[in-house]
């Protein structure tokens, strides 16, 4: 059996303002009409092998997120996936782990396929030839990694150096190279003995869980320990918080596949495939620009956007017109709450942006102005001192806790649909343009009973509007009381 691993709990910083960490690149549609994780878990559609079947999904997600991925995994029609919710983010390698074990306790010992969920593969075919080749040396034992063939010299990612080629079709291990300086970049790609590194895994469950039990005991036996100890409920499998709270952190390369050159002594061989399907990790505004459709004078555009005189640049458009004059090897991104302009070689600093915006504790690094929810979105349209207002967009059949607020009043008005609004101990139904009052400290519940989505304007006021002044008595979701 085949199982995709799908790891999901990066924050893409380097693309903010449009990557946040509560919705991160991976969940976003950044080149296309599905968002990147939806692409991830429908790559392997049309793989076939003759001796090796796939089976569904698993995916590793932050647990912030899980109401997102559970969404997007159900609009895309994926049946049977399973979501493994990491109480706190430990590098690649323990969320290997942890799907590994939650593997090995479905099937007999199954080849995992790891893959990056923020990653654009354009060549599916070829990517299915290149997992083909890996299938037969992760059937054999080995631990695969996939490299992808350069296509230009590249200071932004790892290098692996090949060896000889193996009987099964893979080249051996003979080293992984840190980011290089341009000099060194040009002479790897001019060499033909090195590869991207591309964090694309395969081995048998078996093999990382012994490859790992020896070469990072600690970190294995948390993992274990956070399995034995997880909550598997209907749509996730819930890590346990304080056992995963002691798990080392590290990624795949630094905690086994690194030590895998030579001789381990472990009789596990570490190998590589070499791909060429079209492969970026995206990991910036230029790796993005790199990947899209661009007019003759190297421009991209996404959104309402309007150039003049302008080439090789990048205007990403969100609710407004982004409009560029003479602009040149430059990156514009639009969004409702921020606008980021930077110049294209410099876009892997945008980071720097968001550690300032961190630690100035503004929630610009964290949210954007709208915010998903598992009954819907909400969008803070409007706000000053002691008022805020939203538009509140609940799904058909879906409703809020029963909460209460100590520090704020609010008027609902029903814009679009049918609301059954539940108001200290009375309930009742309210049509398009009529409203209500919901009083400060009052029990209060909204819901769409409906079968068309539910919108409202909702107008808060009082003395904090915060989203912590929340007292939850009930909650169909599962979140915490308050």
């Amino acid at each position: 059996m085949l199982l995709p691993v799908i790891l999901s709990g990066g924050s893409g910083t380097r693309l903010w303002p449009l990557s946040r960490d509560k919705h991160p690149k991976q969940l976003l549609a950044l080149t296309g009409q599905l968002t990147m994780l939806q692409e991830t878990v429908r790559r392997l559609d049309g793989f076939a092998s003759a001796s090796t079947a796939c089976g569904p999904a698993l995916i590793v997600a932050n647990v912030e997120h899980r109401f997102m991925v559970a969404e997007q995994l159900r609009a895309t029609g994926v049946d049977g996936a399973r979501i493994i919710l990491e109480p706190c983010g430990r590098n690649t390698a323990p969320a290997l782990t942890l799907a590994a074990l939650v593997a090995a306790r479905k099937e007999a010992d199954p080849i995992l396929l790891v893959m990056p969920a923020d990653h654009v593969v354009d060549d599916r075919a070829a990517f299915h030839a290149a997992v083909a080749v890996g299938l037969a040396a992760a059937r054999a034992g080995a631990i695969v990694t996939f490299g992808i063939v350069p296509t230009r010299p590249e200071t932004g990612y790892g290098y692996i150096r090949t060896g000889a080629q193996r009987e099964d079709g893979a080249l051996a291990l003979s080293a992984f190279v840190e980011k290089p300086d341009a000099e060194r970049a040009q002479h790897y790609v001019a060499s033909g003995a090195y590869l991207w590194n591309s964090g694309l895994f395969m081995m048998r469950a078996s093999v990382w869980l012994k490859a790992l039990g020896v070469l990072n005991p600690a970190m294995a036996a948390a993992c274990v320990a956070a399995c034995a100890a997880a909550a598997d409920e209907t749509d996730f499998i819930r890590i346990d918080a304080d056992a995963f709270a002691s798990c080392p952190s590290d990624s795949i390369d630094y905690a086994v596949m690194e030590k895998l050159v030579g001789d381990a002594g472990l009789g596990v061989d570490g190998v590589v495939v070499p791909m060429s399907a079209g492969w970026s990790d995206v990991g910036a505004w230029d790796a993005l620009w790199d990947v899209m459709e661009k007019d003759d004078a190297g421009n991209a555009t996404r959104g309402d956007a309007i150039l003049e005189d302008c080439c090789d640049s990048l205007l990403y458009g969100g609710d407004r017109l982004v409009a560029g004059v003479g602009l040149n090897n430059v990156i514009v991104v639009e969004t409702a709450d921020a606008v980021l302009v930077a110049d294209k070689s410099r876009t892997q600093d945008v980071k720097k942006i968001v550690n300032r915006l961190k630690a100035e504790g503004r929630s610009l690094a964290d949210t954007h102005r709208k915010v998903v929810r598992p009954w819907g979105w909400y969008d803070s349209i409007d706000f000053g001192e002691r008022f805020q207002v939203k538009r509140i967009v609940v799904n058909p059949g879906a409703k809020l806790s029963l909460q209460m607020h100590h520090h704020r009043a609010e008027h609902w008005i029903v814009v679009k649909g049918t609301a059954e609004v539940t108001n200290g101990d009375k309930v009742l139904l309210l049509s398009e343009n009529e409203s209500t009052y919901i009083p400060l400290g009052h029990v209060h519940r909204l819901a769409n009973p409906g079968r068309v989505p539910l919108e409202i304007i909702e107008v808060q006021s009082g003395s904090y509007l915060g989203e912590d002044d929340i007292v939850r008595f009930e909650d169909t979701y599962g979140r915490a009381p308050n």
